[in-house]
Parts: C-alpha cells; sequence; structure tokens
C-alpha cells in the first residue's frame, strides 16, 4: 500500500512539474512558436510581421497588404496557450498599393521616387549612433515614411522619427515603432 501511494505520490509530482513547466514557457519559445505558425499560414505573409514577447505578451509590428491577413495574424497569436495577451501594433497598408504590385494611378517615376525616400532614411538610420537601424523597417507610400520595428527607448524612437521627417522629400513620418525593454 505504501509503495503504491509513493508511486501515485511521484506521479502526480511528475505531472505537476511538467504542467508548471509547460505554463512557464520563456519569452523566446512564445515568440519562435507564433512566428513558426505563421510562417505554416499561407494566409500570412510573416516576413512583413516582427514577433516581439516580453512577460508573454506578444507585440506583432508590420505593414500587411489588407485587414483580413492583419486579423489572422492576431488571431494566430493569440491561439498560442501560452499567450497573456496580444498587443497590435500591425498597420494595414491602404490605397491601392498592396505590396510590390504597380499602381496605375501612379506613374514609375512616383514609385521611383518612394523607393529613394526608403533608401535615404533606411540609409541614415543606420548611420545615426542613437539607432538601431536594422531593427527598424522603412516602408514608403507617397512621400509618406511608416516606420515599424522595435527600439530600446523612446528617445531612440524620438530619433527615429526625427532623422526620417528630415530626410529630403518626406511629406510625414507614421511611427510604429515599440519600445523593447530588457
Amino acid at each position: 500500500m505504501r509503495t503504491a501511494n509513493l508511486l501515485k505520490s511521484s506521479i502526480l509530482m511528475v505531472l505537476i512539474t511538467a504542467l508548471t513547466m509547460a505554463c512557464a514557457q520563456p519569452d523566446s519559445v512564445i515568440t519562435a512558436e507564433i512566428r513558426a505558425r505563421m510562417a505554416a499560414d499561407t494566409s500570412v505573409n510573416f516576413s512583413e510581421i516582427e514577433v516581439a514577447t516580453d512577460k508573454k505578451v506578444v507585440t506583432l509590428t508590420g505593414n500587411l497588404n489588407s485587414q483580413a491577413e492583419k486579423d489572422r495574424a492576431l488571431e494566430i497569436a493569440r491561439s498560442v496557450p501560452s499567450v497573456a495577451n496580444v498587443v497590435d501594433m500591425i498597420s494595414v497598408r491602404t490605397g491601392e498599393i498592396s505590396g510590390n504590385a504597380p499602381d496605375p494611378d501612379r506613374t514609375l517615376g512616383e514609385h521611383i521616387d518612394d523607393a529613394t525616400i526608403t533608401a535615404a532614411v533606411k540609409t541614415r538610420l543606420l548611420d545615426d549612433p542613437q539607432v538601431k537601424g536594422l531593427k527598424i523597417d522603412v516602408d514608403t507610400r507617397e512621400g509618406v515614411v511608416f516606420l515599424t520595428g522595435s527600439v530600446r527607448s523612446q528617445k531612440e524612437s524620438d530619433r527615429a522619427v526625427e532623422v526620417a521627417r528630415s530626410t529630403e522629400h518626406v511629406k510625414d513620418v507614421k511611427p510604429n515603432l515599440v519600445v523593447q525593454r530588457g
């Protein structure tokens, strides 16, 4: 009888430990699981989405081509059992522009102008010692620059916006930057 109780106690302890470990999933594992689920889902362009997890709170940032794609990305993140909350920082591109698809209402010159602005802003962000330019995605539509990604502080975010605004031919800046703590 004592051996049976000891065995039951041991099995119960193993189950409790396994359950605790499953619930205590590290942030990096949560991020990896969400990225893997998005990569497997053909309705989401996962390369356009940045996933950051801090204390089980997931932040999704990026610029997507449709509301349906955004909704699916949020649904995938929320479906991971360990996720406590999902912060939506995803922008949906507006107008006729969808990724690299041609826009019949815009000339080739206008497309080239946007690409030139994007390259200029990205170069300036990479050159700026106060900004980690590799963590910021730059996208330009009709002279409006969209900054998406993660920064270390609000000061870095403000500096990135300042650098973008001061770039020649930039009409406006739409920041979608998340401050990553730690």
